[in-house]
C-alpha cells in the first residue's frame, strides 16, 4: 500500500513514543479496522514511533476485527458498554495521523483485565484505533481496579491428574457459592478469585485445549502436567496448572498464564503437605 509523502511527514511530526497508561474515554468513536496489517498508516505510525519489531508483529497478528470480544463488535454493544470500557487497563502503543486526523493505537492486555465483564474480555491482547480526542491519560490510583496474576501455587500440595477426562471444562465457579467460600477461606483475595474464575473455563485455556474437539486427542498429556491443589469442596478439586513448571509442555498445552481446572476428586492424586 502507498501513502502520500505529505501524510508521512505529518505522521512523523505527530508521533508520541511513550507507551503510557490511558483511559478509553469514548469507545463510541472506535475506528473500525478489519485488519491492522492492511492499514498503511498504522504500519508507518509504528515504524516512525520506533515500536519494537516483536511488539509490532503482535499488533499486526492480533489487530483484527474478528479478535474483538463480543462487547466491542457492534455499535449497539459499544453504546451499552461505554461506561464499563473506561475500566479497561489500556496502554498507548503510539500516536500517529491519517487523512482523517490524529489517531491513537491502544493495547488492552488480557493479563491486566481479568476484572472486566465477560463480554469485554478476550483470550488475547486487543488492539484498538481511536481518535486522539477519545483517549485520555490514566490516573493511576487506589481506585483503579488491580488485576491479579492469581494465587501463588508454591505452598500448595502437588497433584497428579490420573483420569484426564474427569474434567469439568466449562464449570462456572462464579455461581458456586460453596466453591467461592472455600477459595476465600484459603486466603484468596477477591482479585485472585476473579482470576481463578476467568481462567478455570476452557475458553481461557491454551488454544490446543480450549474446546473439546481439540482437547480430546491430547488428554493423555494431561497426566504430565505439573499441577497443584488450590481447593477442594464437595466431590471436586481445583487444580492450578502454573506456567513455570510447565514450560516444556507441547505447544497448545503450554500455559502462558497460570490456568485452573476443576476435576472430580477421584481423578486426582494429591501428595502430602510440602
Amino acid at each position: 500500500m502507498r501513502i502520500p509523502c505529505t501524510l508521512l511527514l505529518f505522521i512523523a511530526g505527530n508521533l508520541v513514543t511513550a507507551q503510557d497508561a490511558v483511559v478509553i474515554a469514548d469507545i463510541a468513536q472506535l475506528v473500525r479496522k478489519p485488519d491492522l496489517a492492511q492499514d498503511a498508516a498504522v504500519l508507518f505510525g509504528m515504524q516512525a514511533a520506533g515500536v519494537a519489531e516483536e511488539r509490532a508483529q503482535q499488533v499486526l497478528t492480533l489487530g483484527r476485527a474478528d479478535k474483538l470480544p463480543e462487547g466491542l463488535r457492534t455499535d449497539s454493544a459499544l453504546a451499552a458498554n461505554a461506561a464499563a470500557v473506561r475500566n479497561y487497563n489500556a496502554h498507548r502503543v503510539c500516536t500517529y495521523a491519517d487523512e482523517h486526523g490524529p489517531k491513537v493505537l491502544v493495547q488492552v492486555p488480557v493479563a491486566e483485565n481479568y476484572h472486566m465483564p465477560e463480554e469485554l474480555r478476550s483470550r488475547e491482547d486487543i488492539y484498538l484505533v481511536l481518535p486522539e480526542a477519545a483517549v485520555t491519560t490514566a490516573v493511576m490510583d487506589a481506585q483503579r481496579p488491580k488485576p491479579s496474576k492469581g494465587p501463588s501455587w508454591r505452598r500448595m500440595r502437588e497433584a497428579r491428574i490420573t483420569t484426564p477426562d474427569a474434567l469439568y471444562a466449562t464449570y462456572d465457579l462464579g455461581t458456586d457459592s460453596t466453591a467461592l467460600a472455600e477459595l476465600a477461606s484459603n486466603g484468596m483475595s477477591r482479585a485472585e478469585i476473579d482470576a481463578v474464575i476467568f481462567r478455570s473455563h476452557e475458553r481461557n485455556w491454551p488454544e490446543g485445549i480450549d474446546a473439546f474437539e481439540r482437547r480430546y486427542p491430547r488428554l493423555k498429556h494431561f497426566r504430565r502436567y505439573k499441577a497443584y491443589q488450590a481447593a477442594t469442596w464437595d466431590d471436586k478439586v481445583l487444580l492450578v496448572i502454573p506456567v513455570e513448571p510447565n514450560k516444556r509442555q507441547p505447544t497448545g498445552l503450554r500455559p502462558h498464564l497460570d490456568i485452573y481446572m476443576v476435576y472430580a476428586k477421584g481423578a486426582v492424586d494429591v501428595k502430602g503437605r510440602k
